[in-house]
């Protein structure tokens, strides 16, 4: 029986008119089109009786909510030699992290740290790692005014790495080594940075680098290079070519 009724139903759709057929499922095609268009792209949703069903809207989460309702906390150590230029700094760095990210701030001077939270104004949680990305990179040498680029661009990074990494030296090859990365007053750090739109700060013998992800290779093959020995004159040479081809695909 079943094999039948089957069969029936086969015979009774091909019995149907070709240009009945050609327009139901034409009709079909167009009412599922534009209940794509109308959902976003996506499948739109039917009661049972086949009307569309529109998709609920919740509003946007708060940073704590999003956390369970507790505030997320990072704490952020101050080495020995950067305490007194952000105790002259701080109103530059407490202004953006609490009037732009809506978070709370505080110098903690027993453990010599600064520690932000969360409140209940902040609109979104990923504010807390810019905001700790961009006192980290302050506290490896980078001044106010380069690392608020941090808060405001979304592809920027901060790179470090030691000279020692590149090839091992002591002594006297290794200060060798870190004048040849900074020049003559600078000549060569302020040649990088200009050619590659990077900024970078000497401590000792690491090496930090600010900037987006290829723009901070190039600017790390050019410190690279002076680390093994290359002449300063082929670096330089090499740099304008990569920073006209940097420029031409901007």
């Amino acid at each position: 029986h079943g094999i039948m009724a089957s069969d029936a139903a086969s015979s009774s759709k091909t019995d149907m008119p070709i240009e009945l057929l050609a327009k139901t499922l034409e009709s079909e095609a167009d009412r599922m089109m534009d209940d794509a268009v109308s959902n976003g792209g996506s499948k739109r949703q039917r009661g049972g009786s086949g009307e569309p069903i529109d998709a609920p809207e919740f509003p946007a989460l708060s940073a704590q909510e999003a956390s369970g309702g507790q505030a997320e906390f990072r704490r952020v150590t101050v080495p020995p030699n950067r305490y007194s230029p952000l105790r002259k700094d701080w109103m530059a760095i407490y202004t953006p992290i609490v009037e732009q990210l809506k978070l709370n701030i505080r110098m903690n001077p027993r453990n010599r740290s600064v520690e932000i939270k969360t409140s209940e104004h902040t609109e979104d949680i990923d504010v807390l790692q810019k905001a700790c990305d961009f006192l980290k990179a302050y506290m490896v040498g980078f001044t106010v005014e380069d690392a608020v680029a941090l808060l405001r661009v979304d592809d920027l990074f901060v790179e470090s790495f030691h000279v020692t990494d590149v090839k091992m030296l002591k002594g006297d090859h290794l200060s060798r080594a870190i004048g040849r990365i900074a020049g003559k007053d600078g000549k060569a750090k302020f040649a990088i940075e200009n050619a590659t739109r990077t900024r970078i700060v000497l401590a000792d013998n690491r090496v930090h680098i600010l900037g987006s992800f290829s723009r901070i290779k190039v600017a790390r093959d050019a410190i690279c290079s002076l680390i093994l020995g290359s002449p300063i004159s082929k670096v330089y040479s090499n740099l304008r070519t990569v920073s006209s081809r940097l420029s031409q695909r901007i």
